[in-house]
């Protein structure tokens, strides 16, 4: 399955039709392929060849799609980097992917000129500048870069299922970050199979907020390249901005990390009834609160479905069809995928009991770049093992219970933090909540609260730590203490940091 004819295909058959809207301008499927075969021309013509690996560090903009769909015509690797690293963060990913060309937003010609003697793999003359400004020495502006390269198709790449499409590096919430490598045979499966259970078609509209650095991308960017339905890419999520577009647009698809879900509800602009065009409205990335979920269902019913899943290949799904009658679960295997939830000792464990849960499918990776260490970890015997805990019901749809890293033990019983999180963002002044665990000399660790609060809204800490612990169903899940904080920290992707959460809050421990 060559993604490189999809393009070329609509620009054949659906010429006319709207294909991409970003920054203000639009661009029929003629128009966008013709841009994509420039840039791809002009990486051939600079030298870099089918295998070669082409780093990104952008925000959302044009040349971060033209970029997807070019490498899917040459065979060029694309590793797609988080602008939010500093010096030394770029330079080890940088090195780490062996990519001999970087194109970047031209605000972080500072940041590569402080690492660009560090990257001897980077000749002058790769380092490439998308947007204004001035173009330092060794740079070259992406305007200059594709020149007078021309908009026919590139030369046959003969691209097979196993030639690598990416190097997507994970966000780095429990770690450092990996190189995770997928190829062209599980981004055709992400055509596929997402514009399937999203119930996309060809007059479908995406419209896309989140960063385009992480996997979450592909689950519309496939499908929409795949059908030839419309894309609408905004630079950064506003709610606002949001709420006015799918009512302006007709939106139909939209997916949402829960941290910007919570920012839409909340939004003093947030209407059900500017949103009735939409016909998925998706959560991923990490669990959304029940209580979220509950409204959703209610305002807009039929519409939510959520998605759990790794970029390293495993997914379920909660369909729409079903996220009224199974709320508390992250649903189903995607088709041709499988499920097992295994003990410690790796025995399949029974229908209700945790344990962790391990996929395969057709969407795992080839593996970790360079890492066959972690590779053998993470993948054994065909099996990616998530390092998340869960369970089964009897109809066999999955229930997430916590990350095994952030399963706290306090006087040898397991304490999960999702299900202290669950009670407390049920209190009505509560935004959102975060539940970690704290060394303890008595009982080895026990369980405290971070919680944001809506703007306007005075709350006091012990408030809410009487207040949860006269509703947690068990005496080990009482909270022993709570901080309150105006937002919570977040990589690119939107994911709480929970892991820096946690290390402040110790270190302000340590202090006093």
């Amino acid at each position: 399955m060559n993604l490189g004819t999809l393009l070329p295909a609509h620009a054949r058959y659906r010429p006319n039709h709207t294909a991409l809207t970003v920054s203000g301008s639009e661009y029929n499927f003629v128009q966008l392929n013709a841009e994509v075969n420039r840039l791809a021309n002009a990486l051939l013509e600079a030298g870099i060849r089918k295998g070669d690996k082409v780093a990104t560090v952008m925000t959302n903009q044009l040349e971060f799609v033209l970029l997807y769909l070019a490498v899917a015509k040459t065979g060029i690797v694309i590793v797609p980097i988080s602008p939010l690293l500093n010096d030394k963060g770029l330079q080890r990913l940088l090195s780490d992917s062996d990519s001999i060309l970087v194109i970047a937003d031209s605000c972080y010609a500072e940041t590569i000129e402080n690492i660009r003697l560090h990257l001897p793999a980077i000749e002058p003359g790769r380092f490439v500048l998308v947007g204004g400004g001035r173009t330092p020495e060794y740079f070259i502006s992406c305007r200059d870069f594709i020149g007078d390269a021309p908009e026919t198709e590139p030369p046959d790449a003969s691209l097979v299922d196993d030639d690598v499409f990416n190097i997507m590096y994970s966000s780095g919430t429990t770690g450092m970050p990996k190189g995770i490598v997928h190829n062209h045979h599980v981004r055709s499966n992400y055509c596929t199979l997402f514009a399937s259970s999203f119930r996309v078609t060809p007059e479908s509209i995406f419209l896309h907020t989140g960063s385009l650095v992480f996997n979450s991308a592909m689950m519309d960017l496939m499908p929409w390249i795949f059908l030839g339905c419309r894309y609408i890419l905004h630079e950064t999520f506003d709610a606002s901005r949001m709420i006015d577009e799918i009512e302006a647009n007709n939106v139909t698809h939209i997916l949402m990390v829960p941290s910007q879900i919570t920012a839409l509800l909340n939004h003093p602009e947030f209407l059900p009834e500017k949103l009735q065009t939409l016909q998925m409205l998706m959560s991923l990335g990490a669990p959304l609160p029940l209580k979220y979920k509950n409204q959703i269902n209610k305002v807009l019913p039929g519409r939510f479905q959520e998605l759990y899943g790794l970029t390293e290949g495993f997914i379920t799904m909660l369909d729409k069809c079903d996220a009224e009658s199974k709320t508390k679960s992250v649903g189903v295997p995607l088709r041709f995928s499988e499920m097992k939830i295994l003990n410690d000792s790796g025995k399949e464990v029974s229908t209700g009991e945790i344990g962790e849960i391990c996929g395969r499918g057709p969407l795992l990776m080839q593996g970790y770049y360079k890492r066959p260490d972690l590779s053998e970890k993470a993948v054994v015997n065909g099996w990616l093992h998530s390092g998340d805990m869960g369970y089964v019901d009897e109809d066999g749809f999955l229930y997430l219970v916590d990350r095994i890293k952030d399963l706290i033990i306090s006087g040898g019983v397991n304490v999960y933090p999702s299900d202290i999180e669950e009670v407390i963002i049920a209190h009505p002044d509560v935004s959102e909540v975060a539940v970690f665990g704290v060394p303890h000399e008595k009982w080895g660790e026990v369980p405290i609260a971070a919680v944001t609060k809506p703007d306007g809204k005075d709350m006091v800490p012990t408030d809410i730590v009487s207040w949860t612990n006269k509703r947690v169903a068990a005496k080990y899940q009482r909270i022993t203490g709570c901080i309150i904080l105006s937002k919570f920290p977040r990589n690119v992707a939107g994911k709480t940091l929970k892991r820096e959460i946690r290390e402040n809050y110790l270190a302000t421990v340590n202090q006093t």
